[in-house]
């Protein structure tokens, strides 16, 4: 199946819509698992569902004309940047109405990427440190998006940045101590 996606991928690249739809029915139920992962950890953020994130994710990728996408790991990996992108707009969106446009940072604990917060804040607040770490480990801060945000194993991240398990582990302990550095008051 992975030859046969890969194929709709690169199709899909060169702007034929029906290759793009067909992608997005055989990966949905990955996109969902990914979504539903991201939700879990983020209930009071948003009121959306599972089928409303990968629909939004979908648009989103569509949006941005011809995309091209070396494998499913590669198609994934960048789905969950979007997904990312998504909840982090709607986190915004839910602070400043409750907030009156005003945001109050607050902290996360050390097990920032196990265990999320669920105030919209925190997700800010992550976003921000993500950011910061991104231009100063572009990988590590994948690697967090990737786990964090999608749900994915190490192995599977691995796969996705076409690097050891080792290297995964390694970028991830990295992340952490910055991510706990970075979100102290």
């Amino acid at each position: 199946m992975d030859a046969s996606l890969t194929s709709l991928l690169h199709d899909a690249g060169r702007g034929d819509a029906a290759a793009g739809e067909r992608v997005f029915a055989l990966l949905y139920r990955e996109l969902q698992g990914m979504a539903r992962a991201r939700l879990a950890r983020a209930p009071r953020v948003t009121a959306a569902d599972t089928g409303a994130l990968v629909h939004e994710c979908w648009l989103r990728m569509q949006s941005l004309g011809e995309q091209h996408f070396a494998d499913r790991h590669h198609f994934l990996a960048y789905a969950a940047r979007a997904m990312r992108s998504i909840v982090t707009d709607m986190a915004r969106r839910h602070a400043a109405e409750r907030r009156g446009g005003q945001v109050e940072h607050m902290t996360l604990d050390t097990s920032v990427a196990d265990a999320v917060a669920d105030a919209p804040e925190d997700l800010l607040a992550l976003d921000g440190a993500l950011e910061e770490l991104s231009r100063l480990d572009a990988r590590a801060a994948r690697v967090v998006e990737m786990r964090f945000f999608a749900g994915l194993g190490e192995a599977e991240i691995g796969d996705a940045l076409q690097v050891s398990l080792r290297t995964v582990q390694r970028d991830w302990e990295r992340a952490r101590a910055f991510l706990t550095l970075a979100l102290k008051p």
